[in-house]
C-alpha cells in the first residue's frame, strides 16, 4: 500500500534468498490498487494476473507456466494480493506467500477511507461491508473454491504478533482450517515492518520449495 516495485530490491535480501532456489522475481507495482480493476478504469488486476505472466512468457526464455513452478507472494496489501491472485486463477498458482497480509476488505473494526474504496470497488458503494461475498472477498473466494473442488495453492502466512492484523490474519487461519484446506500459518514475535518480513519470507520459501 505505501511500497512500489522497488521496495523489495531496497528492504529486504530477498535476490540473496532465491538464489538457491533459482527462482526469477518479477515485482510489480500496482499503486493502492488493492489489485483490482478499478472504478476509475485502471485494470490492475488484468495486468497482474493475466497481461504481466504473458509477458514473461514471450519476453524471457525458460519462463514456466505450469502451475506447480509459479508462486505469488506479498506484504500487507500485497499478502492480500497474493492470496486474490491465487483463489482467482487456482490453475495458475502452485503456491502463494502471505506475510501480515490485509485479508478483509470489507474492514470489519478497522478505518476505512470510504471516497478511497469508492474509487477502486464501486463509486456506488455505501459501506465495505457490501464487498462480502463478492469476487474481492479472500473469505467467500476460498469458500467457493473448496465447494466447486478447485486445487488450492500451498499456502505459507506469517503474522507479527504485535500487528495489528494479526486478528484478521489468525481468523483466517480458522476459516480456511475448517474449509479443509492444507496450509502452514505461523505467528510470532513481530511488527508491520520490514525487519520481520525479510526474516519470514526465508520460512515461507522453505516451506515452499525445501
Amino acid at each position: 500500500l505505501h511500497g512500489d516495485h522497488t521496495s523489495w530490491m531496497r528492504k529486504s535480501s530477498i535476490e540473496r534468498y532465491v538464489k538457491k532456489y533459482n527462482l526469477a522475481v518479477v515485482m510489480p507495482s500496482v499503486d493502492r490498487s488493492w489489485y483490482t480493476n478499478t472504478a476509475y478504469e485502471v485494470n490492475y488486476f488484468n495486468y497482474v494476473a493475466y497481461e504481466l505472466p504473458e509477458l514473461m512468457r514471450s519476453t524471457f526464455k525458460g519462463y514456466s507456466d505450469k502451475r506447480e513452478d509459479n508462486i505469488v507472494a506479498g506484504l500487507s496489501m500485497g499478502g492480500y494480493g497474493a492470496l486474490k491472485l491465487a483463489l482467482t486463477c487456482p490453475r495458475q498458482y502452485g503456491s502463494c506467500i502471505s506475510l501480515s497480509g490485509s485479508l478483509d476488505v470489507t474492514r470489519k473494526g478497522r478505518k476505512c477511507n470510504i471516497n478511497e474504496w469508492r474509487s477502486i470497488f464501486g463509486f456506488d458503494i455505501e459501506t465495505p461491508d457490501v464487498l462480502e461475498g463478492s469476487e474481492h472477498d479472500l473469505f467467500a473466494l476460498a469458500k467457493n473454491n473448496a465447494e466447486s473442488g478447485l486445487p488450492f495453492p500451498k499456502l505459507y502466512m506469517w503474522c507479527g504478533t504485535e500487528d495489528t492484523l494479526i486478528d484478521i490474519n489468525k481468523k483466517y487461519d480458522e476459516h480456511i482450517t475448517s474449509l479443509g484446506v492444507p496450509h502452514l500459518f505461523e505467528y510470532s514475535e513481530g511488527d508491520h515492518s520490514w525487519k520481520w518480513w525479510d526474516m519470514h519470507i526465508k520460512d515461507g520459501l522453505k516451506y515452499i520449495l525445501d
